[in-house]
């Protein structure tokens, strides 16, 4: 769904014999749910009421009055504006560890005395339409290159054990729009030792907390090889990922919690020693 969508279709009721309702009602939730990492539980006791639920949307609409359905199947056609509540605004949709951003459709019918309520929920997924308020306005391009040597990851890693190496490259856009491809160029200089593999690595950083503390948890989501074995000196390598839907979304700072990414250029020698470097990157929906 685009944020500026209206949710319709048909609610279908199907069963052999004919009953009696109390009503029979469709409910659209959409919240933001936030987790501590089990380092943080118990640490900041302000945690817990900053990782309450943020509810972004709550409504409910009748499909149909106390009654009776028939046998057979009945149909309950509905469309409803997607709103978000005061001073809520309406995220994409996002499937993290420790942050959530989850939006559901609820039908259900109100049974009558003595017999069970029933229900079904299904998820749907939001995201920015272009003109909606929350999109961002295509940035500027923002190409990096790196170099990353013995130096670099020992001054980052404090490790003295490091192999003698050398890796360069180029990467295409730091400002990178969700619906393109992350790409760039990787290239080995030298290497001391003979290299096992080369991975991306895509990567969450989701923030909980408020002014009193915060918890920060930085995952993996995906790992693709672009090298394999003890690759030629001096050769461009391509690195070219797609970000993957459900799991990205685009940067989010909010009071209560943010949703950032970053990239992992990971080197694995022969002896499984592996050393790696992290870049702060910015998802954008255009």
């Amino acid at each position: 769904m685009k944020t500026t969508d209206i949710i319709q279709g048909t609610v279908i009721i199907s069963t052999s014999s004919s009953f009696k309702h109390n009503g029979i009602s469709l409910t659209i939730d959409g919240s933001v749910q936030l987790h501590l990492s089990g380092k943080s539980v118990g640490v900041f006791e302000a945690f817990y009421n900053s990782t309450k639920p943020v509810t972004l949307i709550n409504q409910t609409i009748e499909l149909a009055k106390p009654g009776q359905i028939s046998g057979n199947k009945t149909e309950f056609p509905f469309e409803i504006p997607l709103k978000n509540r005061p001073n809520k605004p309406i995220y994409e949709t996002y499937h993290g560890v420790f942050v959530n951003v989850q939006y559901f459709l609820r039908a259900e019918i109100k049974r009558t005395f003595l017999s069970k309520d029933m229900s079904k929920q299904i998820e749907f997924n939001v995201e920015y339409s272009p003109g909606h308020e929350l999109a961002v306005e295509k940035a500027k391009r923002k190409p990096a290159t790196f170099e990353i040597t013995t130096e670099s990851i020992r001054s980052l890693q404090n490790k003295i054990d490091i192999p003698k190496f050398k890796v360069t490259g180029n990467l295409d856009e730091t400002n990178c729009v969700l619906t393109s491809p992350f790409s760039g160029e990787l290239i080995v200089e030298q290497s001391e030792l003979p290299i096992k593999s080369i991975e991306i690595q895509l990567l969450r950083v989701e923030t909980c907390g408020c002014a009193e503390g915060y918890s920060r948890d930085t995952t993996e989501i995906q790992n693709i090889q672009i090298a394999d074995g003890d690759v030629c000196r001096n050769i461009p390598i391509p690195i070219w990922m797609l970000l993957p839907r459900t799991f990205t979304c685009p940067t989010l700072l909010s009071t209560n919690f943010k949703i950032e990414f970053e990239v992992s250029i990971v080197l694995v020698f022969n002896d499984d020693r592996m050393i790696s470097e992290n870049f702060p990157i910015r998802l954008f929906r255009y």
